[in-house]
C-alpha cells in the first residue's frame, strides 16, 4: 500500500461514505476527493447535498454552502475522521498514524481476496487486550484498512469510535498523479460567508 501510493504527487479517487450508530447506517454521502503533496486534500461531496471539506497544509475547512457558514481549524488539531487519509498526502509512511498494523483475520473484506489491516492507532491505550480493542462498546478507537492484495489498493478505511459509531469510506476509480490545479486546495471564502475558527469554538466551550 505505502509503495502503490507513494510515488504519486497527485491522486483522485471516487468516494461513498457511511456513518452508522449501534450497526445502523444513519447517514450516506459519496463524491469525489483529491490529494497533493504535501500535505492537501479535497473532499468534495456531490450527494445527497454539496459540502466541502478542505485541507491547504495549514488549516481544515469545512464549508456548508447551504448554511453561508464555514468552519476552519488548525490542520493539526482536526480531529475530522477523513484525518487517517492525510497520510495519502503525506510521507505515506503507515507508522505515522499507526504504532502497530496486524492482519484483521475476523473482519470480512469488501471484495473477495483483498486483506483487512487493523491499525493501532498511535496514543491510544496500550493496556487494553486485543478483545477489547476489537470491541467497539469497549471505548476503543480502531482504523481498518481493506486493501487490494494485488497491488496495494485502498479499497475501504472504517474508523470506530467508542459509542458503537463507526464511519466508513469506500473508494474506487483511482486515479495517480492526474492534474489538479493547485488553486483547488486553496478556500476563498464566498462573498456573505461567515468564518468559525474551530478553536475559537473550542475556548469558549471549555
Amino acid at each position: 500500500m505505502e509503495a502503490r501510493y507513494r510515488t504519486a504527487k497527485t491522486l483522485q479517487a471516487t468516494f461513498l461514505e457511511r456513518y452508522a450508530e449501534n450497526g445502523r447506517v444513519l447517514r450516506t454521502e459519496a463524491g469525489t476527493a483529491y490529494f497533493r503533496r504535501p500535505g492537501k486534500m479535497r473532499w468534495e461531496y456531490e450527494r445527497p447535498e454539496k459540502d466541502l471539506f478542505l485541507v491547504d497544509g495549514k488549516s481544515a475547512w469545512f464549508y456548508v454552502p447551504t448554511e453561508h457558514t464555514v468552519t476552519r481549524v488548525p490542520a493539526k488539531q482536526s480531529g475530522d475522521l477523513r484525518t487517517p487519509l492525510a497520510l495519502l498526502a503525506g510521507q505515506m509512511k503507515i507508522s505515522r498514524i499507526c504504532s502497530r498494523v496486524e492482519l484483521a483475520e475476523n473482519e470480512k473484506p469488501l471484495r473477495e481476496g483483498d486483506a483487512v489491516l487493523r491499525c493501532q492507532v498511535r496514543g491510544q491505550r496500550q493496556d487494553a487486550s486485543a478483545h477489547e480493542k476489537e470491541d467497539v462498546s469497549g471505548g476503543a478507537d480502531a482504523v481498518l484498512f481493506e486493501v487490494a492484495r494485488d497491488n496495494g489498493e485502498l479499497a475501504r478505511l472504517i474508523v470506530r469510535q467508542a459509542g458503537s459509531v463507526e464511519v466508513e469510506f469506500r473508494f474506487e476509480n483511482w486515479r495517480f498523479n492526474p492534474a489538479i490545479p493547485d488553486a483547488m486546495f486553496r478556500f476563498e471564502p464566498p462573498a456573505g460567508v461567515a468564518i468559525v475558527n474551530g478553536e475559537l469554538v473550542d475556548e469558549k466551550n471549555d
